[in-house]
């Protein structure tokens, strides 16, 4: 059996793993997280890779007290403050414009961030033994039923994760409920383990179902998460780039190409070829694009292999809108 992660309720082996960037399998009251610092982009890629199949899909991030949410939280509107002292631990997410110390990754390039409390006493204290929140989408390989027990994350993931918490079977067994609320809307993008009509009877607002597949910004959803303003293609920039002559081109490449033409701007995301490098400038490459105004973006398809598949993925899905 020693393809399988060590199971234990050892909290401060399990701080001290994420500390050193690894996974580890975590408890909460709807399913078991696959956990890693929120605040380290190296750490989020595993949780990509370990997922078999991975996708840029926003994650949610994960604090201890509703005060925390204020280090990562760029605005908290005050019926959204209510939903959080009222029913917060517990299995609801509150989308809500992020600062600027959360991670494109972790966001999927959106400027709003899930975030949220679980109602765990183990994940409690593992939270409060850190200096950074957690990100953990369900410790389960893409495609497969999410977790309720350390022994499903065990059997499922191996030894991609370094350790499992092991806090009992999932009282819920259903993700969270993902909520945006501002003062005069409270939009539903995922439904889960937090009733409707409790957080309509905090809010005093009626919910907005919107459980989009074309542009979502939550976890749980499909397509396009942040697709750039410029128009973006996939495919050589040297096959491309004639049918767009006269205008301002930006090019995202994996390395450095071995012919530049004179009429685009090229961007590498990595000149040494390290797919780990390139994933990490990925969303700072397509905001900075963005801001420059280009007229379109070429981006060429990175190795299908590990993270590329990642990347290739997000740059197909930012050409979703597009189509």
């Amino acid at each position: 059996m020693n393809n399988l992660p060590l199971i234990g309720t050892d909290i401060l082996l399990a701080a001290q793993k994420l500390r050193d960037g690894k996974l580890v399998g975590i408890p909460t009251e709807t399913v078991y997280g696959l956990a890693a610092n929120a605040l380290n982009e190296d750490a989020l890629l595993k949780i990509f890779e370990a997922k078999q199949r991975p996708k840029f899909n926003p994650l949610i991030v994960h604090v201890s007290s509703v005060d925390e949410l204020h280090n990562y939280v760029a605005e908290l509107p005050a019926k959204a403050k209510l939903v959080a002292a009222q029913l917060m631990p517990g299995p609801i997410t509150l989308l809500l414009p992020k600062k600027n110390t959360v991670p494109d990754l972790a966001t999927a390039g959106s400027n709003k961030v899930a975030i949220r409390i679980p109602n765990h006493p183990l994940t409690l204290e593992l939270l409060r033994a850190l200096d950074f929140p957690l990100c953990a989408p369900s410790a389960n390989p893409f495609g497969y039923v999410s977790p309720t027990t350390a022994e499903h994350v065990a059997t499922g993931l191996g030894t991609k994760l370094s350790y499992v918490l092991d806090g009992g079977a999932a009282q819920i067994g259903l993700e969270s409920t993902i909520a945006e609320i501002t003062n005069t809307e409270l939009i539903i993008h995922r439904l889960g383990g937090m009733p409707i009509d409790k957080i309509e009877a905090v809010t005093g607002m009626k919910a907005i179902i919107a459980l989009s597949h074309q542009q979502p910004q939550t976890p749980g959803q499909l397509k396009s998460h942040y697709a750039p303003a410029t128009p973006l293609y996939r495919g050589s920039v040297q096959e491309i780039a004639p049918a767009h002559a006269g205008q301002n081109i930006a090019a995202i490449c994996f390395t450095e190409p071995s012919r530049r033409l004179e009429n685009v701007d090229y961007y590498v995301l990595s000149p040494a070829g390290d797919l780990h490098e390139a994933a990490k400038h990925l969303f700072a490459t397509l905001r900075e694009i963005d801001a420059h105004q280009y007229d379109c973006i070429i981006a060429e398809y990175f190795p299908a292999q590990g993270i590329g598949l990642a990347i290739n993925d997000r740059l197909d899905r930012a050409q979703a809108s597009m189509k």
